[in-house]
């Protein structure tokens, strides 16, 4: 079931027995939980109609007994399960306790009406192998929560802006992105302190975001790699004395430099063997949208040319740590002596 169906349902007053929420991206899965939470009880109610689990610590039938248990006080009771072991792939059913998760499937057939229950499971995937995932599967109970690529989360951005009456441009959506990250938490943080200063049926446009929120370390160092793609040593030098100067360690300069250098290597393989983004992001471990900044850069180096940048890197991260050479003056050296390259 999708999320906006769910949610659609939910504001107009009609709760399913059982939710199960997975997924990589915990902040619409909580955000989720808080608008069932707002729709079921009043503010003095939560605490009397709450009940919160975790299926590491507690069975899963004691769950079941307190959701066939009628709630005190309130007209519904909402269940809240924290769960690493009896859906998600790669969880052991069970761990340490016994579950019995026939006897969540006993409910289902006849479920109080008084009570929803609300798994949160913190996996990408469920293990549909199991009889109890099929079960849910089956009752249309399962929403999930994939992180949004790069388009859906300036559209998100964009419309997160327009409901405070405010416009946020495009561009300014690209910037909020490259500096504050995939990270919904810390964007709607970002938007909603733009739309603060720009007031109601205000424009926030890419000169604002640059003026109101800060440049971070791993945007300076995508800016160096552009540099060195291009062999601009000059603006390579200045930018690595403006992170010198905001007190950024050069070993961690070398080792962002280094990984960035890595995750672009690793996306000219994957790309020979026909990858789609979406696919080399789950490879790597990483979002999408940072998988289409670094599949960006990357289309300036040759494998070659990464390799021995990486190389040269690894000899200086030795000789930086083990004092053979000035950290902060080994860096600039390295950034220097890549002039003498003659391409790709």
């Amino acid at each position: 079931m999708d999320a906006k169906e769910a949610l659609k349902e939910i504001k107009g007053g009609r709760f399913r027995p059982v939710y199960v929420l997975y997924g990589k991206d915990r902040y619409r899965l909580q955000q989720f939980i808080n608008a069932l939470t707002e729709a079921m009880f009043s503010a003095d109610e939560r605490e009397l109609g709450m009940v919160k689990f975790d299926t590491a610590e507690t069975s899963i039938e004691e769950a079941v007994l307190e959701a066939e248990t009628s709630p005190f006080f309130v007209q519904r009771k909402l269940i809240l399960i924290r769960d690493a072991t009896l859906l998600c792939a790669g969880g052991k059913e069970g761990g340490k306790l016994e579950h019995r998760p026939e006897k969540l499937i006993q409910y289902m057939e006849y479920p109080s009406e008084t009570s929803i229950i609300v798994f949160s499971v913190n996996a990408e995937k469920l293990d549909e192998r199991r009889k109890l995932v099929k079960t849910l599967k089956d009752r249309n109970a399962l929403v999930p929560f994939p992180e949004l690529d790069a388009a859906q989360l300036k559209q998100w951005m964009i419309k997160r802006a327009a409901d405070q009456k405010r416009t946020l441009s495009p561009d300014a959506a690209e910037l909020l992105l490259s500096r504050a990250g995939a990270n919904m938490q810390q964007l709607s943080q970002e938007v909603d302190k733009l739309c603060l200063h720009v007031g109601s049926g205000g424009t926030i446009d890419v000169e604002t975001a640059a003026l109101m929120t800060a440049a971070t370390v791993e945007e300076d160092v995508f800016a160096l790699i552009d540099a060195i793609a291009e062999l601009r040593i000059d603006k390579a030098i200045r930018l690595y004395r403006e992170l010198l100067v905001r007190r950024e360690e050069p070993i961690k300069i070398a080792a962002l430099i280094a990984r960035q250098l890595r995750i672009m290597l690793q996306i000219k393989e994957l790309e020979q063997h026909q990858y789609s983004p979406q696919q080399m992001a789950g490879q790597l471990g990483l979002h999408p949208y940072a998988v289409k900044l670094a599949a960006e850069k990357s289309r300036k180096f040759q494998i070659p040319r990464l390799g021995r940048l990486l190389a040269s890197l690894a000899d200086l991260d030795y000789q930086m740590k083990t004092g053979a050479i000035d950290k902060t003056l080994g860096l600039e050296l390295y950034l220097l002596s890549l002039s003498m390259e003659k391409g790709a």
